[in-house]
């Protein structure tokens, strides 16, 4: 079974299985410490069971079986709790078992000082050597390629079946070990030391058990600890309140009634909805190296996308032919096709795709063996072809004018109008000269992703800055922000322009995401408080950024910003509901404990249970069955909506405030009926 495979897999009896095998160890007192809320109700189950043993022992029957029923019902709670953590946990395991099946024992072909080659264990590899990787073999460990470039295939690690390809010298060097080379061979310089491979780094992360709690996760927990300390307080002051007003009350019934009261429902909960979290992060084929990145995509403010990849697809398209004074638009377009033959590039093919179907041109590459091609470089910003004494040249409006200038001719007006023209929509303007003549000038055009609008929208409408960076002039990324609704641009950006822009947001207090995939971005990256380097990307990147985009699609951040603003909704949401869980139960348990000393108590009975005894088991049970009931939804998540912080507060309280304060009303009735039929309890009023 893949590693796709099983992130699609639904519950399976196995894993329910292994997930109450697992609750079960997790009893274990030292594991159960680092939630106070569950630790006290095992403590208080332990207390009840030693209880109803005492009761067995002395021959009191009735009690005996009321107070073993509560210790039931109270470690049924414990291991409710521990099975949602469980099971939640058993989907990372099963994730990392995937990928620990794809690590073999790999043989490389290590290069020695000497230049000479040895046949080493993988295992062996340090960081700085350097092995020879060719077609069909596995690469031994992480690292990036010096020499070569080769076809690979990343399945084992993304779940993708398309092959990449990787290169030396540029951004797509870095390559991971457990993927194999299809095709060439190349050259690898390790990067990372047994056991701190890439693999071996998700691996340890997917697992749940070792998932750090984040700082949102933490003040929670420190907010429950206080709670069920307050309510430890009160139930120890209801002992001598109630010997003082003649009630009669059991240690169960205190135990019980602190169980109740205390916020359990989230406590057995919370652990199961940040694993949860991590979980859907990686069925988005997302690996997050820190649960404090989840926490802070949830609460991002700003965020920084990349217009190539991002807003745009990426390539630029030609989708004009604009003719000079003279110049026929089929002459202008001839010469197009003829300079961009050998041009492989998807720029290139545009142009030679546009001018085919313009004026149906049949020549190819093989018509012009004869042709002299020039390569476009960066210090010549243009290409070309020599031909039959003619000389054809397309690039920048910089580049083509100083060569027509330089073969002795001048410049139509014309021209600087379109490329400004061009420029002010937003796209790109090659020019086309032929000698020393300029022919016209190509329009390439940004082409934006359908439905990025609506998205980036969306985002405005939960309060989140988007800001558009680019390379591009600023007249031209002002038209592509304008078309695409961002808040504000970063033209002709650079490594240095990034990552003042980002510490100068995060002074003003907001909270930083950004992607990226060159070493350039690593500065930025490092500084973003939500970081997401491209898997395809540099080694740089990739140890810069806090999460890694195995699919290295540039849009995933907006997945990401959901799924955190995702896990705190939801964590917001069962804090509310459990909260009003509370408030229902103490009108269950409290009248039914006094109102033999105090009638008037009756009058907050509005439930009617049938006795005290009954009352209390109901509340017990409600709240033990409550916690797998709501599973499905902590390991799902609340729906997001891309709606203000107050609307969300608005919904939580309508919805699971006032869900859960209804809720228990009508469960702990209907369980009381229950009991009551079957017989559970004594029955007297």
């Amino acid at each position: 079974m893949s590693v796709q495979e099983l992130k699609s897999q639904t519950l399976s009896s196995s894993a329910v299985s292994q997930a109450a095998g697992e609750a079960l160890r997790k009893l274990n007192p030292r594991w159960m410490m680092h939630n106070p809320v569950m630790f006290i109700v095992e403590v208080g189950s332990l207390f009840t069971t030693v209880d109803a043993v005492r009761l067995l022992i002395a021959g009191n029957a009735s009690l005996f079986n009321f107070t073993l029923q509560i210790a039931i019902w109270l470690w049924l709670t414990v291991l409710f709790a521990n099975f949602a953590e469980a099971l939640a946990e058993g989907r990372g395991r099963a994730q990392a078992q995937a990928l620990r099946s794809t690590r073999t024992d790999t043989v490389a072909r290590k290069i020695e000082a000497s230049g000479t080659i040895t046949m080493v264990p993988g295992t062996q590899l340090r960081v700085g050597d350097r092995v020879v990787v060719t077609a069909g073999e596995i690469i031994p460990s992480d690292g990036t390629i010096i020499e070569g470039v080769a076809s690979v295939d990343e399945s084992a690690i993304t779940g993708e079946s398309a092959p990449v390809i990787r290169a030396a010298s540029g951004d797509m060097s870095a390559v991971t070990g457990g993927t194999r080379v299809l095709s060439d061979q190349i050259t690898v310089q390790i990067t990372a030391n047994p056991g701190e491979t890439f693999l071996d780094r998700m691996i340890s992360l997917i697992e749940g058990a070792v998932r750090q709690k984040t700082p949102n996760e933490i003040a929670l927990a420190i907010l429950l600890a206080g709670l069920t300390l307050i309510f430890v307080v009160v139930i120890m002051a209801t002992e001598p309140f109630a010997m003082y007003s003649g009630a009669v009350v059991s240690v169960t019934v205190l135990i019980a009634l602190l169980v109740c009261l205390i916020p359990t429902t989230i406590g057995g909960l919370m652990s199961a909805i940040g694993i949860s979290g991590m979980n859907r992060l990686l069925q988005r084929n997302v690996l997050a190296t820190s649960g404090r990145a989840i926490e802070a995509a949830g609460d991002v403010n700003v965020i920084l996308l990349d217009k190539t990849g991002t807003i745009t697809m990426g390539n630029r398209m030609a989708t004009e032919f604009v003719p000079m004074p003279g110049v026929q638009e089929r002459t202008l377009a001839e010469a197009a096709l003829v300079s961009s033959l050998s041009d492989e590039t998807p720029e290139g093919q545009s142009i030679v795709q546009l001018a085919r179907e313009r004026f149906q041109f049949s020549q190819t590459s093989e018509d012009l063996r004869d042709a002299e091609f020039h390569e476009f470089t960066a210090q010549t910003q243009m290409s070309g072809i020599d031909f039959g004494g003619r000389m054809i040249r397309k690039g920048s409006s910089k580049s083509v004018p100083a060569f027509v200038k330089e073969q002795g001719g001048s410049l139509p007006p014309e021209m600087d109008r379109e490329v400004t023209r061009i420029g002010r929509l937003g796209g790109t303007p090659l020019v086309v000269a032929e000698g020393d003549r300029i022919l016209g000038v190509i329009y390439l055009k940004d082409i934006v992703k359908p439905g990025i609008r609506e998205r980036l929208q969306a985002l405005r409408d939960a309060g989140i800055k988007t800001v558009m960076i680019t390379g591009d002039n600023p007249v031209t990324a002002e038209t592509i922000a304008q078309e695409v609704g961002v808040d504000d641009f970063l033209a002709q950006a650079t490594p240095e322009t990034k990552l003042a822009y980002i510490k100068q947001e995060q002074a003003e207090g907001y909270l930083v995401g950004m992607v990226g995939d060159g070493t350039n971005d690593s500065p930025a990256l490092a500084q973003a408080d939500v970081a997401v380097a491209m898997n395809s990307g540099t080694q740089a990147a990739r140890e810069a950024g806090n999460m890694v985009d195995l699919d290295s699609s540039p849009t995933k951040l907006l997945d990401i910003v959901e799924i955190g603003k995702q896990i705190l909704i939801t964590r917001g949401a069962m804090t509310t509901f459990s909260v009003a869980n509370d408030v229902a139960k103490y009108f269950a348990i409290i009248p039914a404990m006094f109102v033999t000393v105090f009638p008037g108590l009756g009058a907050l009975n509005i439930m009617h249970l049938t006795s005290p005894e009954s009352a209390v088991l109901s509340a017990v049970i409600f709240n033990a069955i409550i916690i797998p009931l709501l599973i499905p939804l902590a390991l799902r998540g609340v729906r997001y909506r891309p709606v203000g912080a107050a609307v969300i507060l608005r919904n939580n309280l309508f919805v699971y405030g006032l869900g859960g304060l209804a809720l228990p009303f009508v469960g702990i009735k209907l369980i009381d009926l229950g009991v009551t039929a079957l017989h559970l309890v004594s029955l007297h009023p």
